[in-house]
């Protein structure tokens, strides 16, 4: 496959004429796939197309039934609906799981509050504040031998497994019994 002179031509004529870039491809065979011919078009610069004239009176959309006439859901509300490009997009999860705290696991005092320099191994490392502050400190309050953080951010780090997932391994673990007996 090599762009001729008379190929580039006939290109460059079908493309201003309307063409798609597959009827050009057809029409010029031998190897010239659809892309080939887009590729071409844009090392050419020929962005000029051809277009159909734009009708005299602006369409009119139907006019939209009555919030009344409308059938009301039988099923409940799923969320927004996402359509085309956007049925992958990112979308932040908004549920607030509660977690249950007492007053007393709540308040740091500032007395336990460290820096990195007074961090020491049975004291809890969860971050609080800003990094970039000089007043970025540790919780400091007592952590159990061989964790990194207290009771209470232990519980907010670490959320318990679903119940679906302890479900499976309780059916697993009943099965493997059942095959040792």
């Amino acid at each position: 496959m090599s762009w001729t002179d008379e190929r580039v031509e006939t290109l460059r004529k079908l493309w201003l004429d309307g063409k798609s870039a597959s009827q050009i491809a057809a029409e010029l065979s031998n190897g010239i796939t659809r892309n080939a011919v887009i590729g071409k078009v844009h090392r050419l610069g020929l962005s000029g197309r051809v277009k159909a004239p734009a009708p005299a009176a602006p369409r009119q959309r139907p006019a939209k039934p009555q919030q009344s006439q409308r059938p009301v859901a039988s099923r409940p509300m799923m969320g927004p609906m996402t359509r085309g490009a956007t049925a992958l997009a990112y979308a932040p999860r908004t549920e607030i799981i509660p977690i249950e705290k007492t007053a007393e696991e709540v308040v740091i005092p500032m007395s336990e509050r460290v820096t990195i320099t007074d961090l020491r191994e049975a004291m809890c490392r969860w971050p609080l504040g800003d990094p970039a502050t000089s007043e970025f400190r540790y919780c400091g309050a007592k952590s159990p031998v061989g964790t990194p953080y207290c009771s209470y951010h232990a519980r907010v780090a670490y959320q318990p497994v679903q119940e679906r997932r302890r479900e499976r391994d309780r059916e697993r673990r009943a099965q493997q019994q059942a095959a040792l007996r």
